[in-house]
């Protein structure tokens, strides 16, 4: 027969337990975010190998959060955790269009549907930071190309229609991704008719000093023939 005060020990341990493993998981899930975000982060300054290997860890502490939630679904299964999953399928859809120009699948990187188009849906702001960065470098054409890539994420979002209105969040995140595409877009054309002018200011110019150049050019044989003809005439 159990006394009340064995109850109570054994409610009051697996209180303890569980919060222990609540404190535990957050530090993980915190860590899978900031490791997702590093990844990210190198794979805009071109390191892909070293963002790779981040993200390896990463997915060691899902596959570990993944166990976990078989037998804690309460603690593993909250808020937080659905956004660092969508921070590291985030990072995996990334690297994988970076390294090989294709989208990861939800099963290959083992993360939910819905967590999955979410971070999605965060790649367009990727593809925005590295469409500045090839403007700044004078690569208007890559540019051209990233913002195709940001236009065909979006529109197959748009086009998941009822599913759509079923994932919570995606609308939101769409509407910022709209406006993102739009300053995106605003940005190239901006960039196009600089360098259109620039072009046309350098051929104008230089067309402007070809007939300079020609009529110097004549004065200075002109100026040869006199002082020859006078030295002639002295003769």
């Amino acid at each position: 027969m159990h006394t009340l005060k064995g109850i109570l020990e054994e409610i009051k341990q697996d209180i303890i337990q569980k919060n222990q493993i609540r404190e535990d998981t957050h530090a993980d899930m915190r860590k899978v975010t900031s490791l997702s975000k590093q990844a990210i982060l190198l794979l805009h300054q071109k390191k892909s190998n070293e963002a790779e290997k981040i993200i390896k860890i990463a997915t060691e502490k899902i596959v570990n959060l993944q166990n976990l939630a078989k037998q804690y679904p309460n603690i593993i299964y909250c808020g937080m955790y659905s956004e660092t999953l969508q921070e590291y399928a985030e990072a995996n859809i990334f690297l994988m269009l970076i390294k090989e120009g294709r989208f990861v699948t939800p099963k290959e990187i083992n993360v939910p549907s819905i967590e999955y188009t979410l971070g999605l849906s965060d790649v367009i702001g990727e593809y925005r930071r590295l469409s500045l960065d090839t403007l700044r470098e004078g690569v208007v054409e890559k540019g051209e190309e990233y913002l195709k890539e940001m236009d065909e994420i979006f529109i197959h979002l748009l086009a998941l229609d009822e599913a759509y209105m079923l994932i919570p969040g995606l609308r939101r995140k769409t509407d910022v991704a709209r406006k993102i595409i739009e300053a995106t877009r605003g940005d190239i054309t901006q960039e196009i008719r600089r360098k259109a002018l620039e072009d046309y200011l350098k051929y104008f110019e230089t067309t402007q000093n070809q007939p300079k150049k020609h009529k110097e050019k004549i004065k200075k044989h002109s100026s040869k023939n006199t002082k020859s003809k006078h030295v002639q005439s002295k003769k």
